[in-house]
């Protein structure tokens, strides 16, 4: 009777340790992907939200913006995504933890023998991960996008980070900033089913019986990942954009009315191509990231 606490408590701390490695991994692998993937975001965004002409492709959106920024301006908006994608990756690979832990005990994975989660387990944590993870993604996108839009159209609004929230506070309170909440979670729970799933299945498929992952194959399967991602839920990110840079009231489905209205379904797609560009090598250093530190973790701790 005496060795059954210890057992529980042992599995309790073997639990959070998990957690925590899981947290620390997903900002390792956030980091790496904002300094891979945000000249590309960038210029997805600017696609997004500008004035149909202003850009004739993605190349003439890196030509404007250096002309009128210099080099370093293809990274304008950049500290916002280093501050608020770093916990929000964190929190996302932890989400994912807690996910397939919650999901692992109300339906057990066993399945001829095997204790691997199903795809469709799998997925569900995944979706799970989106929910604590837009707690802080949709303020952080909703600066990010100000930011990586302004200056288009005449002088920039904003001069920093501080000034957009103070703006946005000033003007609606913390429900400005968070603008574009159900749209951000609109985008993030499926995409990140798919996203999980899709790196878990492949990673599977990549690893031969009885060797470690390798660093090509993590990169090939975080790569695939981030591109299955982005092509099914970029319609919804469209969206998202355009509702958090409109400097008036509006919703999902007037933003959507309006997207529709300007051209037609493809009007939900202009920046799609930087957008994959970047999910591939960004998602690729994401996964890398994570790895790494796990590898980093069972080695040292």
């Amino acid at each position: 009777m005496s060795d059954g606490p210890e057992i529980t408590d042992s599995v309790k701390t073997s639990a959070v340790v998990g957690q925590i490695k899981s947290f620390v991994a997903g900002g390792v692998g956030g980091i790496s992907a904002v300094l891979v993937g945000h000249p590309f975001d960038l210029i997805k965004v600017r696609m997004q939200t500008a004035e149909k002409g202003v850009y004739s492709s993605a190349l003439d959106v890196v030509r404007k913006t250096v002309a009128q920024d210099g080099a370093l301006g293809i990274y304008r908006g950049v500290t916002p995504p280093l501050l608020g994608v770093t916990p929000m990756f964190a929190i996302s690979f932890w989400g994912y933890d807690l996910g397939k832990r919650i999901v692992a005990a109300v339906s057990p994975p066993a399945i001829d023998g095997k204790t691997d989660l199903t795809i469709a387990q799998i997925s569900a944590a995944g979706f799970f991960s989106a929910i604590p993870t837009t707690a802080v993604a949709a303020p952080f996108e909703r600066i990010k996008v100000l930011l990586q839009v302004q200056g288009q159209h005449g002088e920039p609004k904003y001069s920093g980070i501080l000034d957009v929230v103070s703006k946005l506070y000033k003007d609606g309170g913390v429900r400005s900033l968070y603008r574009g909440s159900l749209a951000t979670l609109a985008r993030d729970g499926p995409g990140s089913a798919l996203y999980f799933a899709t790196y878990e299945y492949l990673k599977e498929k990549l690893t031969p019986d009885g060797q470690k992952l390798s660093l090509g194959a993590i990169s090939f399967a975080g790569g695939a990942s981030g591109v299955a991602m982005w092509t099914a839920v970029f319609p919804v990110d469209t969206i998202k954009s355009k509702l958090q840079t409109s400097e008036t009231q509006s919703n999902i489905i007037k933003v959507t009315t309006q997207i529709y209205r300007s051209g037609g379904i493809k009007a939900f797609f202009p920046g799609i191509g930087p957008a994959l560009a970047r999910s591939f090598p960004a998602n690729a250093a994401t996964f890398v990231g994570v790895e790494l530190t796990h590898n980093f973790f069972d080695k040292y701790t």
